[in-house]
């Protein structure tokens, strides 16, 4: 029998791929460096916390739940910081976002 511990295990460990599949499109999709970082950051931080949530849910009150969350707050503070450090050192080394022409064009009318 499924038990209210194993549907919120699966919805947090579902909802965390989705936003690291939403992540990995973004490093597709979007046109410079600067836009792929935030995508990345943003999306893949809130992913791997919901997929840890949903194992501390699986884990229980134990030793290796407790472990779990420490990775969970290094992730949450390693990743913006990661993100923004890289993105300061692409624009010191002079790499500029790219700018939309088309939007451009149409706000000097």
């Amino acid at each position: 029998m499924i038990d209210i511990t194993s549907i919120l295990t699966i919805v947090f460990v579902a909802a965390g791929i989705f936003f690291l599949l939403i992540g990995s499109v973004g490093i597709i999709r979007l046109p410079d460096f600067y836009s792929r970082t935030h995508a990345t950051s943003k999306s893949d931080t809130l992913g791997m916390m919901l997929v840890i949530i949903g194992l501390i849910i699986f884990e229980g009150l134990t030793i290796n739940s407790g472990k779990l969350f420490l990775i969970l707050l290094f992730i949450l503070l390693a990743n913006p910081v990661g993100a923004h450090a890289l993105a300061r050192a692409a624009l010191h080394a002079g790499l500029k976002p790219t700018l939309n022409k088309k939007n451009e064009e149409t706000n000097d009318s």
